[in-house]
């Protein structure tokens, strides 16, 4: 094991999980823009990206140092930062507390502090209520899916300026978007990780019994649900459907849900972690393809 003193920028880095909080932040930003007569101002979407990108990043360092032990013994995550001793938690906290109120005042300052609360909130009930109540009850994804869905309603806030009335319909049917979403790729992702999360007592499959029909079918299910809720914004003023791009766009996400239900039908037959695994990788195309594609249509 390395020790502390080793830790490095990468090491920092590494605890922000940079893959995964550019994805999150990307359905910030695509939220901001498809506010009706946004700013399309370059600088201020850099800093709605850094800004969310800092907040996501706290919450999963967080998320590093107060699971470090369990992350130590799984092979997934053996070699982060924390778990693998490079990093001390009192350095991680430390990251965690600036990169989080560094965060926070961006989105709070720069945009309003409705955005700022709703960040600080987040990030508060992904650290402190979504990861302890991974150990103890299957609930955890249900509570996880709001944080998780939390950067498009930041967003979508975000693209009001202060003393403007913001339209919280909108932001409601993109928060929903990116809310149903997380099931089938959450429970895809737990169940190739199954035997690890199993091991260090995490419970994130709808099933005690671990993969089973039930988890499928409930895949199918949310992966079904995601057609109505994603074309939602052509019927709430976001996205119209009587120009070319709009129709473009309809088809598009159309497409993209076929796509994801296939998968999902797909595991349900097969039941096995290859069929799963297409579905995670299936999810990590599908959301994006739907959130350009309603950029592609905005009104």
């Amino acid at each position: 094991m390395k020790k502390a003193e080793e830790g490095g920028v990468r090491d920092f880095l590494q605890l922000m999980k940079p893959s995964l909080s550019i994805m999150v932040v990307f359905s910030s930003v695509i939220s901001y823009l498809l506010v009706p007569d946004v700013m399309y101002d370059w600088w201020r979407i850099v800093l709605l990206f850094v800004g969310g990108l800092l907040v996501t990043g706290s919450a999963n360092t967080i998320n590093q140092v107060v699971e470090r032990d369990t992350d130590a013994q799984m092979k997934r995550t053996a070699k982060r930062p924390v778990a693998a001793g490079r990093l001390t938690p009192e350095q991680g906290w430390g990251f965690a507390i600036f990169s989080g109120a560094v965060g926070i005042f961006i989105l709070g300052y720069y945009f309003n502090w409705t955005a700022g609360a709703l960040a600080a909130f987040s990030l508060f009930l992904y650290a402190f209520v979504y990861t302890p109540l991974k150990k103890v009850n299957s609930v955890a994804v249900l509570v996880g899916a709001f944080p998780g869905a939390f950067p498009c309603l930041i967003g979508w806030v975000a693209g009001f300026v202060p003393g403007q009335q913001i339209n919280w319909l909108g932001g409601i049917v993109l928060f929903g978007i990116q809310f149903l979403w997380q099931f089938p790729h959450f429970w895809a992702i737990a169940w190739v990780a199954h035997k690890d999360y199993s091991s260090v007592g995490f419970k994130l499959l709808p099933s005690d019994k671990g993969p089973t029909r039930f988890t499928a079918l409930q895949t199918v299910v949310y992966s079904l649900l995601m057609l109505p809720i994603t074309i939602a914004p052509f019927f709430v003023g976001i996205c119209e459907y009587s120009t070319v791009k709009g129709m473009i766009g309809g088809v598009l996400i159309i497409v993209a849900n076929l796509f994801l239900i296939g998968r999902a039908i797909a595991l349900y037959n097969k039941m096995d972690v290859p069929s799963a695994r297409k579905v995670m990788f299936g999810s990590y195309i599908h959301l994006p393809v739907v959130l350009l594609a309603l950029l592609l249509a905005k009104a």
